[in-house]
Order: C-alpha cells, then sequence, then structure tokens
C-alpha cells in the first residue's frame, strides 16, 4: 500500500515560472478536496527548487505527471530529478494525457461548445518524437468512436500544422490538447486559428477543465489500489 500522497508535476515555463506554478499548487488544492486524508503537492519543473522541496516535505509520494504524452520530460528528465532529489523508491504514474477517463472529459468539454459540428484538436506535436502525436491521434480515434463525425488534429511543431487543418475546416470548435496554459496556447494557437479564418470557438486548454481535478483524484485511488 502507496503512502497518501502524491505530488502534480508540470513542465512550466523557464521564461517566467512563478504562474504555472501557483497553478499547480492550486491544483493540488483541488484535487485534495476529492481525496480526504491525502497529502497533495504541486509543482513545476521549470522553478528552482520547487519539485526538490515538494519531494522533501512528503515521504514517498506517487508521481503524477501533468504532461499531455510521454516524453523525454517524463521518461528521462522527471526520473532523473526525482533520483537526484530522493533516495525513496517513487512511483511515476501515466501522463495525464494518456488517462483513459480523459477522453470522456474532452467529449463533454466539446459538446458544450457545440463541437459535434466540427471539433478541431490543437495539439503540441514534437519534431524528434512520435510520442506526442501518436497520443494526440489516438485522442482523435477516441472523441470519432463517441459520435463525433469530423475530428481533426491539427500541430504547432510538426506537420500537419494547425493553420493548415484550420483552414480545411473554415469551422467548428478547437480545443487545446493542453495540459496548461502556456505560450504555445496563449500566442501559437489563436495566431494560427486567426492565419487560417478559422470561424468557431476556441475552448481553453483541456487541463483547465473544471473536472480535472476530479480525474486526477481518480487517478491517483487507483495506483494506490494496484497491487
Amino acid at each position: 500500500m502507496h503512502e497518501k500522497e502524491a505530488i502534480l508535476v508540470a513542465h512550466g515555463a523557464p521564461a517566467n515560472p512563478v504562474p504555472q506554478e501557483q497553478t499547480m499548487q492550486a491544483l493540488a488544492v483541488r484535487v485534495a478536496m476529492w481525496l480526504p486524508g491525502w497529502r497533495i503537492r504541486g509543482a513545476t519543473l521549470a522553478q528552482p527548487n520547487a519539485l526538490e522541496a515538494a519531494l522533501a516535505a512528503l515521504k514517498a509520494p506517487l508521481i503524477y505527471p501533468f504532461f499531455m504524452a510521454e516524453g523525454w520530460f517524463t521518461r528521462t528528465n522527471l526520473p532523473r530529478r526525482l533520483a537526484a532529489a530522493n533516495s525513496a523508491a517513487l512511483t511515476q504514474l501515466a501522463p495525464f494525457g494518456t488517462d483513459p477517463a480523459l477522453p470522456d472529459l474532452m467529449a463533454q468539454e466539446a459538446r458544450k461548445a457545440g463541437g459535434d459540428a466540427g471539433l478541431l484538436i490543437a495539439a503540441h506535436g514534437s519534431k524528434v518524437s512520435k510520442t506526442s502525436s501518436d497520443t494526440t491521434y489516438q485522442m482523435v480515434e477516441s472523441l470519432k468512436a463517441r459520435g463525433f463525425a469530423q475530428v481533426r488534429a491539427g500541430f504547432v511543431e510538426e506537420a500537419p500544422f494547425l493553420a493548415d487543418v484550420a483552414q480545411d475546416m473554415r469551422g467548428g470548435t478547437c480545443l487545446p490538447f493542453f495540459a496548461l496554459r502556456a505560450s504555445h496556447v496563449v500566442q501559437d494557437v489563436p495566431e494560427a486559428l486567426k492565419e487560417a479564418g478559422f470561424q468557431g470557438p476556441l475552448l481553453p486548454p483541456i487541463g483547465e477543465a473544471g473536472s480535472v481535478a476530479k480525474l486526477i483524484a481518480a487517478a491517483l485511488e487507483r495506483a494506490i489500489r494496484a497491487p
């Protein structure tokens, strides 16, 4: 049985780490509301010593990566930081973007905004790794299976680029497949939609959805019950 402790870890913004650090701490508070008796901390990799301070305050927490896909940060950088800061054997869970409950949450948020008429998933992508786009395309297929007739993905950092896909679609609802409101969400995504003449609402990143805290709490509960 694991300790009822967890750290929610996001990448953060190296150029301006404080706002996203505060966002993760606030998310930790909301998750803790669903988990009486748990100790939950939030931290970003970008804020100096934030992860190390969270580790020092807890005994053997579960590590919940608030990332959209497995990749270098979750497979290499985060484990390295954990090992350097804590000698205990820590359990790192699957990232937020791969949670089996996330497609239902994505569908719920899209339908509230009229996404049945066409849904554009704006995602990060990667120039060096396929895991980011693979996770996004898996989400596209999951949403199609939930009754969305037209679901397409466009990326910020790889083809098909968001502006090109948005231009093809022209309209619909754009849902950013991002955990936090960082530069891609604030600048790149709206600029691509404007360039494409996309007619339709741009929703907040899925990581800001109201039900995310409950989703994370359920993942942590499953983890401590696992053999």
